[in-house]
């Protein structure tokens, strides 16, 4: 499986002229250059150069080498990745409190221009208040997420990647939160908050923080009974949004998403023009984003596949008779779901164990030019270790998610 920062990090210029603590630039810089040094010896290897001369007249010993060496370097693009990682949070944080502010900011400058032929109403003074306390209310959360990232860190999930549901169920909190302040200090009578005008926008909110609740339940769920496999991500990432765990594009994650933020900005042009009480959201509004919510979830429950063996054959190459398998041999493991999504980079490929009997076998990483043709998502080849003694003993796949599969018995003979 081909690397996938390969398109993203090479080597750039602009280096800082001495690597400094905690500095995001040389933390970027310094995860570029490891991943651009393993690119460049996965290919070399793959073309079958650097493989020292001790090995090289043994193809079993050879690949074994290579795949150690492999293994090195994708711990040390991991350790740079997680240097970058605290930097680039720390980044983030700081960047969401400047976001607030600056949008604060943006809202004085906007009142002051609008209001020079109206004149300044109590409207603007509510809105420019409960921008600020709302302002310091995130400014709060941030200060006790920052190790998470500030702002960021109650959108993260337990597998360290941005949470759809969870960034939605945020948007209408924050909402709602400022609906509610806008409308106590603009106008404080009981008739602002009448049930009957925001019961559409209360419907919403209930739903998404029930879909939200739902889907981190099924998901634990699912993990529990091995039918899900989560591989933790080296950071967060914007794509997380609107992208599944291997970083494709998820239909179910892209129309929630639009369809929460259309009816979002319909509540606050309906706030805007009719400053007087919770917006009124109609309620077929309210059942188109009940459907996707539903979508949403039914994608949740029926995510992943459960890692699973249907057969291990004796792996044959051109020129090789057909025999039974025995001590020494490769053998070939066809199965589904080796591989999780968010699984593909080298470190967790390297995490890949295949139980034979009481034997644990490291699954060896096969370069080739772009990737690695071993192991993938449907096939592992590995030798048959030494220690494994002849007779029936029983084949079992542990993935980078610690999920292990069925059990499949082979007969070894000596």
């Amino acid at each position: 499986m081909a690397v996938q920062e390969a398109g993203q990090y090479g080597a750039r210029p602009g280096r800082h002229p001495a690597a400094c603590s905690g500095c995001a630039h040389c933390g970027r810089a310094g995860h570029r250059e490891a991943v651009a040094a393993f690119l460049a010896r996965r290919d070399e290897l793959a073309a079958g150069r650097g493989v020292p001369a001790a090995v090289a007249h043994s193809p079993v010993a050879a690949r074994q080498w290579v795949s150690d060496e492999l293994a090195q370097s994708a711990r040390a693009v991991t350790d740079r990745g997680r240097e970058a990682g605290a930097a680039w949070l720390t980044r983030v944080r700081l960047g969401g409190l400047a976001t607030v502010w600056g949008t604060v900011l943006a809202l004085l400058l906007a009142q002051a221009l609008t209001a020079a032929g109206t004149g300044w109403t109590p409207a603007r003074t509510a809105g420019l208040c409960t921008a600020l306390v709302l302002a310091a209310l995130l400014s709060g959360a941030a200060h006790l997420h920052r190790a998470r990232g500030g702002l960021l860190g109650p959108l993260v999930g337990e597998d360290n990647r941005l949470s759809t549901t969870r960034a939605v169920a945020a948007a209408w909190l924050l909402f709602l939160v400022y609906s509610l302040l806008f409308l106590a200090l603009r106008s404080p009578g009981a008739s602002a908050f009448a049930p009957a005008r925001g019961a559409g926008l209360l419907a919403v909110f209930a739903l998404v923080a029930a879909v939200t609740v739902t889907s981190r339940l099924v998901v634990s769920a699912r993990i529990t009974a091995r039918r899900l496999q989560k591989v933790r991500a080296d950071r967060p990432r914007a794509a997380d949004l609107f992208c599944d765990d291997s970083g494709r594009a998820d239909l179910a994650d892209v129309q929630y998403l639009l369809v929460s933020a259309t009816v979002l900005i319909l509540a606050g042009a309906r706030l805007t023009t009719a400053p007087t009480g919770l917006p009124e959201l109609p309620w077929s509004l309210v059942l188109l984003l009940a459907v996707s919510a539903a979508w949403q979830l039914a994608a949740t429950c029926t995510e992943g596949v459960r890692p699973t063996i249907h057969a291990v054959v004796r792996s044959r190459e051109a020129g090789d008779l057909d025999a039974p398998i025995r001590t020494g041999d490769d053998i070939e493991i066809r199965g589904c779901g080796f591989v999780p999504p968010g699984a593909g980079t080298p470190e967790p490929l390297t995490r890949l164990v295949v139980r034979i009997g009481t034997v644990h076998a490291h699954v060896p990483l096969v370069p080739v030019p772009g990737g690695f043709a071993n192991p993938t998502d449907t096939t592992l080849t590995v030798p048959l270790p030494a220690d494994v003694e002849p007779g029936r003993v029983e084949v079992s796949v542990v993935t980078a998610a610690g999920i292990e599969t069925n059990r499949v018995a082979i007969d070894v003979l000596d």
